[in-house]
């Protein structure tokens, strides 16, 4: 196994930094022991929630050492691995963006969650950071202190430290037991760098790291793999490992180690961006009620928020002015302080719960039928709470939303407060290509733009107009090229596209 702790992209770490990375390991190990020689068998079935959408075959593994599950084989021509995990829904919604591109270009996408391996020591590492991860996120809408002085800092500064990859990378090592089994020649499209770092660890032969975001930080970083980005802003900083310490001027990527492709975005979005933004203008024009998307994601932040947006536009919604969807994810509790603390808010709801089928018809008919109230959507399954958004977007005038992954999809969005200081670069860089606000940051500004989007026709008009010229220069075309990149075993060929 190579030692990536001690050297990242020709920059040497110094004693110091590889010691508190190999204590880090030490220290996971000693808590949830080391598998790393343990044989988990690997079964392939079809995954039932978005199996027929996305063509999604999921990876299982069975006991150390028990006898493989029934199941499909890996299909070793038109086979991709895609490695993630769930923290927030921010990586599974990636993760489905390069599914739909790979069914939609005649590949088998196979999705291999290492979040999802209770028994493994992978899992249990993960699991444990993606809880002190999601507290983090809760607390630092909760404290204005603890988001200044902690969580802005971390996701700013702290996360963007090659120091920090340092530890990851030895961390990653405790996660490379479930690629055992795993062929080692089947492409990887890696959507958080620790399935990537493991993959590499593993000896898995064609790696495709897509970095999300649009601040360089090196936690993404798993040197060994093919890292993609969504904009250029990105690629520069990547390149020259811009400010991952300090003020140094470090030794830069290789060239062939990074790609710039553009937004990681699902087949059934780019496909249908011309109708769907038509759609738009012409309810608008006819003045049908304003359809606002607002999506509470993974880590269950900014409830209060929506809570503010939800009470302005109730007098709205009762006037047939606006229509609200409110995607609740897996977190059924969300909605439930909702309805206690907003009075009449039940009375002009529809609850779409636990019922996918019925969902998925709902997306579908509002497409080309008229809307009016408010729908609430939750749903237990974590695939389906995440892929509900994808569903509804195409159906929306504006999707609300903090600026994490869906800063870079192709709907009208806008741009509520972040949640870590790396977020805001999403709503920058949104802003700029056109097809999003800036991000406001209070409540009032918020607010103030839910009005302008209601009264003034050339604000929507003016984003569609920007997403599709987008889509005409492949803004949004990165998930064909991800999977292009894998199948191609991962190696530059960006001069192609």
């Amino acid at each position: 196994m190579s030692e990536r702790s001690k050297v990242i992209f020709g920059n040497p770490m110094p004693e110091s930094v590889y010691r508190k990375a190999v204590r880090s390991k030490k220290k996971y190990a000693g808590k949830f022991g080391d598998d790393s020689a343990a044989d988990y068998p690997v079964t392939v079935k079809k995954n039932e929630h978005i199996g027929d959408l996305l063509g999604v075959m999921d990876v299982r593994l069975g006991e150390d050492g028990s006898a493989p599950q029934d199941g499909e084989a890996f299909d070793m021509d038109k086979g991709i691995i895609v490695g993630n995990i769930r923290m927030g829904f921010g990586h599974y919604r990636i993760s489905m963006a390069i599914a739909s591109a790979a069914k939609s270009m005649g590949y088998v996408p196979y999705w291999m969650d290492l979040n999802s391996y209770r028994h493994t020591t992978c899992t249990k590492v993960i699991s444990a950071q993606n809880d002190l991860y999601s507290l983090g996120s809760r607390l630092s809408g909760k404290s204005r202190l603890f988001n200044r002085l902690v969580w802005e800092p971390m996701n700013y500064e702290g996360f963007r430290k090659l120091s920090y990859n340092a530890s990851d990378q030895k961390n990653a090592e405790l996660m490379a037991a479930v690629y055992r089994n795993v062929p080692k020649d089947i492409p990887v499209v890696a959507t958080h760098v620790w399935p990537a770092q493991a993959a590499i660890h593993a000896g898995m032969k064609h790696v495709v790291n897509a970095v999300p975001d649009n601040w360089p930080m090196a936690l993404h970083l798993a040197e060994g793999s093919l890292h993609t980005v969504q904009t250029h802003f990105a690629y520069q900083g990547y390149r020259i490992l811009n400010g991952m310490k300090g003020k140094a001027v470090l030794q830069p990527m290789p060239d062939s180690d990074l790609v710039y492709t553009g937004h990681y975005i699902d087949h059934e979005l780019v496909s249908n961006i011309e109708n769907d933004c038509a759609h738009r203008i012409r309810r608008q024009e006819e003045g049908k009620p304003f359809r606002f998307l607002l999506t509470i994601g993974g880590a269950g932040a900014q409830k209060e928020i929506f809570a503010a947006i939800i009470k302005h536009l109730l007098p709205a919604i009762r006037k047939n002015k606006a229509a609200l969807y409110v995607n609740v994810g897996d977190y059924r509790n969300v909605w439930e302080e909702l309805v206690r603390e907003i009075p009449g808010l039940r009375e002009v709801s529809t609850e779409h719960f636990n019922e996918w089928e019925e969902t998925q018809a709902f997306a579908e008919n509002a497409l080309t039928q008229d809307v009016n109230g408010v729908h609430a959507f939750w749903h237990e399954n974590i695939f389906e709470a995440v892929y509900c958004t994808n569903l509804l977007m195409r159906s929306c005038d504006v999707l609300v939303t903090k600026p994490s992954e869906l800063a870079f999809y192709p709907v009208p969005k806008l741009f509520i407060k972040r949640v870590g200081g790396h977020e805001q670069w999403g709503a920058i860089h949104s802003a700029e290509i056109g097809d999003g606000t800036l991000e406001c940051r209070d409540i009032p500004h918020t607010l103030q733009m839910i009005g302008l989007f209601i009264k003034e026709k050339g604000l929507l008009g003016g984003i569609c107009d920007n997403i599709v010229r987008n889509k005409a220069a492949g803004v949004y075309d990165g998930a064909y090229k991800v999977v292009e990149l894998a199948m191609k075993g991962g190696k530059s060929y960006e001069a192609e596209f």
